[in-house]
């Protein structure tokens, strides 16, 4: 095969698919299409001529989001999921470079590093899953490249302080391009799009997780106009559908319904967190996204065992320092009170009988 050496050392994007009747393994949103949503869903598909390409650009939904954050249409890039953002961000300023990161984190850095990137750094979280600032500091300082950072942290769910972002982004200087991953943000309160009016500087969000549409494939960057012009030039032309965009357009409408299901996640989120805390042989960690991790002696037996019971959730045990992790996403009440009441029972059955 006529194929570079790099990618055949790269191994695939993993993920084992699972039949589960309570699926808490991918964090989507577990709300499925209101009414309302139907209804947009059903008038996109009437209007739709599959024999017309799309606009260029999805000029109205880069124009809706330019308002909703007050920002410039320039600096607004919209892209078919994060992960194609996450991609275009390595081949914009990674190529020949160098991609610094920590670890563990959301595994599409590193592929995508391994892929086009001239060299790849991985940091260690410090105990807590913080960020190791003076070592990241000082990778930054041997190289030039893109820097990312998610925010809330995946799989770890922790928020990293401002100040911290802030310190790294004043290291970049011309030589780094920053990128602070937000999938998670909505959940967290905390909003660090501020940051992106820097030149160094980007921030990632998506439609996936809070706004519920991770069947829609959409995720968008914030940044500076003239960064947000070169970003664009690697995203392909017309990638983004009629379809994509009316629907992303229709919930950009309906932000009560979004706020109504990320106020509903949080609560339950908690709920779940306390359930976790009396359990014996669980420890969870605290989160600010619509999932959380929790560490078992068995990660790989436990998960077995959830899913005997119709309860899937993702191991993250393979990933550095998460050894007999596993991640549960927040589902509806009764799916996470089932996945509760599942685990309770085989945490029992795992205890010395007296």
């Amino acid at each position: 095969m006529n194929i570079r050496p790099e990618l055949l050392d790269v191994g695939a994007y993993k993920f084992e698919a699972h039949d589960a009747a309570v699926k808490l393994d991918q964090n989507e949103s577990p709300w499925p299409a209101d009414s309302r949503m139907q209804a947009a869903l059903a008038e996109a598909v009437s209007s739709f001529e599959p024999n017309r390409y799309p606009d260029l650009l999805p000029f109205r939904l880069r124009a809706e989001l330019a308002r909703l954050h007050g920002w410039d249409e320039e600096g607004v890039t919209v892209a078919g999921g994060s992960n194609i953002l996450i991609q275009s961000l390595v081949v914009a300023a990674g190529v020949g470079r160098t991609v610094l990161t920590v670890s563990p984190t959301f595994s599409v850095y590193a592929l995508q590093a391994r892929l086009l990137a001239g060299r790849l750094v991985e940091v260690p979280l410090t105990d807590g899953f913080n960020l190791d600032v003076p070592a990241l500091k000082a990778a930054m300082a041997e190289a030039r490249g893109v820097l990312f950072i998610a925010s809330p942290a995946a799989p770890t769910g922790n928020v990293h302080p401002r100040a911290q972002l802030e310190e790294l982004a004043d290291a970049a200087g011309e030589r780094w391009l920053v990128v602070i991953d937000e999938a998670y943000q909505q959940f967290s309160g905390v909003d660090n799009s501020e940051l992106a009016k820097r030149p160094n500087v980007v921030v990632l969000r998506t439609f996936s997780k809070a706004a519920g549409l991770a069947g829609l494939r959409l995720g968008y960057a914030l940044s500076s106009p003239g960064l947000g012009t070169q970003l664009q030039k690697t995203v392909l032309p017309f990638s983004v559908s009629r379809l994509q965009e009316q629907l992303a357009l229709a919930v950009l409408g309906m932000p009560e319904l979004m706020e109504q299901h990320v106020a509903a996640t949080v609560l339950e989120r908690d709920r779940v967190f306390r359930a976790l805390q009396d359990l014996s042989g669980v420890t969870p960690h605290e989160s600010d996204a619509n999932f959380i991790l929790f560490r078992v002696a068995d990660a790989g037996a436990v998960h077995s065992a959830l899913l005997e019971r119709g309860v899937l959730v993702r191991r993250q045990d393979h990933l550095p320092g998460l050894e007999g992790c596993l991640r549960v996403s927040v589902g509806l009440g009764q799916e996470n009170t089932q996945f509760l009441d599942a685990l309770a029972a085989i945490m029992a059955s795992q205890q010395p009988r007296g």
